[in-house]
């Protein structure tokens, strides 16, 4: 087996899919011992792996030993080879089809000369955290590419995190299609008007004081918490924004409520801190 090729289980299926589809093509070949096309299949699809050498990731997933990740997929018949790209399936294809049509399939999906360049940019800032060299190569990949949605994207999180919400803004602007994108979409939205709301505040300390001084001072609680968000105290922004709920849930029209949702928003709905303040807010209201 090359290197560009791996059998996983559902203990290994994100990282080595949906993470490592944000570097690079993944097919995912869900197959079974039993499935007579499953092994016509196989062997077209380990010889494109090794000859495409690293231009996609192959990995198997038995589907009888894996019947979660073939529920989680939509899996109604094998062999079915899907193919992920920036974390999200893009594409798929079942049966055991010729290798001239599995080539097809393969290369109308791998990047684009920009697409390269934003795949490089990405995993630079991943391995290395240099925001700034990140945006240089990406911007370099709009020229390349001026027309990609997920380039604006990525370009306007590094923006974000090298903390220029306006200029964030104004590329989100440009997005054509919101579709495939919707969620990182709304995250980032998220995170642009919660740095925003940060940007002409009072630091922590000087806010703490505030409050420690005049416990009532919903206001300053409220930047307290947008301040924390800002650090990426999350916890501690959480626990002002519900004891703003406490005292007065409808504090300048359910301000609290509302910054409370848009950190949900920024942080995902699987995370844990998520659905943990969301009982608390939920017993809170009742």
């Amino acid at each position: 087996m090359s290197e560009w090729q791996l059998d996983v289980g559902v203990d290994e299926f994100d990282q080595a899919v949906l993470e490592t589809s944000h570097n690079v093509l993944v097919l995912v070949d869900f197959w079974a011992p039993w499935c007579a096309p499953c092994r016509a299949l196989k062997p077209i699809l380990e010889k494109l792996a090794s000859e495409y050498k690293g231009r996609f990731q192959l990995v198997k997933v038995n589907s009888d030993d894996n019947p979660e990740l073939s529920t989680r997929f939509n899996v109604r018949g094998i062999p079915q080879v899907k193919a992920f790209l920036n974390g999200a399936l893009v594409d798929e294809f079942s049966g055991a089809l010729p290798e001239s049509q599995i080539r097809t399939f393969i290369n109308k999906l791998l990047p684009s000369p920009g697409e390269k360049l934003r795949l490089e940019a990405m995993l630079e800032y991943v391995q290395l955290k240099d925001a700034k060299r990140a945006l240089h190569l990406l911007e370099q990949a709009a020229e390349l590419d001026p027309q990609s949605d997920i380039i604006l994207i990525d370009r306007a999180e590094l923006l974000l995190d090298l903390e220029r919400p306006e200029e964030a803004a104004s590329l989100l602007s440009n997005v054509s299609s919101a579709e495939p994108w919707l969620d990182r979409l709304k995250n980032l939205q998220a995170r642009i008007e919660l740095t925003k709301a940060a940007a002409h505040l009072d630091d922590i300390p000087s806010l703490t004081r505030t409050i420690t001084a005049d416990p009532a001072n919903l206001t300053v609680r409220h930047q307290l918490a947008i301040r924390y968000i800002s650090n990426a105290q999350y916890p501690e922004a959480l626990d002002q924004l519900l004891e703003i709920i406490r005292r007065d849930r409808r504090f300048n029209d359910e301000v609290a409520r509302k910054s409370m949702l848009q950190l949900f928003s920024v942080l995902g709905s699987d995370h844990s801190l998520v659905s943990q303040y969301r009982k608390k807010l939920a017993s809170l209201l009742n």
